[in-house]
């Protein structure tokens, strides 16, 4: 690890003050925040991510870590703890798919560290991203090529991808949040703003160096999640090489309500497949105002897929996708009818 400055910021002001030179997703950006840390330190120990300043958001949390439900939604402090999220009451009952998703990220070590910010602030990444002495990586050197798409690629995206990367974006409470339809809020120099967590990522768009359309010095404050029948009805499903301590190979979140026998409203996101947090709407109309059948819900797994394109080791993908869009589904109508009035 390299030497670096380091200041904490006694308040949101500050916050934004001090990392005017942020660039969150970026790698050769000057400053960055640090929240949990528990990807940027590591990423700073392999000598992948070298910042010349610190700005530590510690202080703000008891200001950014509420967990507050109403009936209009779930309002969340971006530096709430993903542990005391994943255990509240309301967030069980009224949004499953979301405490399923953190509870079976990382582990409880970090579970307990990590905040919900910082979460989906993770990079997009790969082993050889992580690994300098692979000069071919656009991500950490622009303009070098990508090594994994002739390189040992198994746990690469085959959705959303180009020639300039083919990583996949970590995380599962991102995708929770996009079958949720979340909200954003975020504070900058040039104000507060609010936007759809799905507008959050950026895709690679051979520049992979930028991963999210944060402007310079913008922190994230707060997640909302509206309310809503899909939301009760709501699951996670993770597949990995492991069931602890291990990224997706491939999930999927679904919300869904039912009308009777027909799907009245539905909404798929996958990860572990995806080079961001990937929402599945050309699965979601195979489904809307059709039953809930076994081949309705093989057929929108395949159209979860649409587009989809393997490279080599990671092919499996491409029939393992299909499969757990159709685990969640299934899950999903399983549960009991949603509780709360329309």
């Amino acid at each position: 690890m390299r030497p670096f400055s380091y200041a904490r910021a006694t308040d949101l002001a500050q916050a934004v003050h001090l990392g005017r030179q942020t660039g969150q997703g970026q790698t050769d950006a000057p400053v960055q925040l640090l929240a949990g840390g528990t990807t940027l330190y590591d990423l700073m120990k392999l000598d992948v991510m070298v910042p010349d300043r610190l700005v530590d958001l510690g202080p703000l949390r008891p200001k950014l870590s509420s967990i507050t439900p109403s009936a209009e939604g779930l309002h969340l402090g971006a530096l709430a703890k993903m542990a005391h999220v994943a255990a509240h009451p309301v967030v069980q009952a009224d949004y499953p798919a979301l405490a399923q998703s953190l509870q079976l990220a990382a582990s409880a070590q970090l579970r307990n560290m990590a905040t919900l910010g910082g979460n989906v602030l993770q990079r997009t990444r790969c082993s050889y991203f992580r690994d300098p002495t692979w000069a071919a990586c656009n991500k950490r050197n622009p303009g070098s090529g990508c090594a994994a798409l002739t390189g040992f690629n198994r746990n690469h995206a085959v959705l959303g991808t180009d020639s300039s990367c083919i990583a996949q974006y970590p995380g599962d409470w991102a995708v929770a949040l996009m079958a949720l339809e979340a909200d954003v809020s975020l504070t900058g120099p040039l104000g507060s703003r609010r936007l759809p967590f799905a507008s959050l990522h950026r895709l690679a768009g051979g520049q992979p160096q930028f991963e999210t359309n944060l402007q310079p010095g913008e922190v994230i404050t707060a997640f909302f999640i509206p309310a809503s029948k899909r939301a009760q009805r709501s699951v996670y499903v993770k597949v990995r090489d492991r069931t602890s301590y291990e990224f997706a190979i491939a999930s999927a979140a679904v919300a869904l309500e039912m009308d009777g026998d027909l799907v009245r409203q539905i909404r798929i996101s996958l990860g572990g497949m995806a080079y961001r947090p990937w929402r599945a709407e050309g699965a979601e109309a195979v489904l809307t105002g059709k039953p809930l059948t076994e081949a309705n819900a093989e057929a929108a797994g395949r159209a979860a897929l649409a587009g989809a394109a393997g490279h080599g080791h990671n092919d499996y993908k491409l029939t393992l996708g299909p499969q757990t869009v159709v685990r969640a589904l299934m899950q999903a109508k399983a549960l009991p009818p949603a509780s709360r009035k329309a």
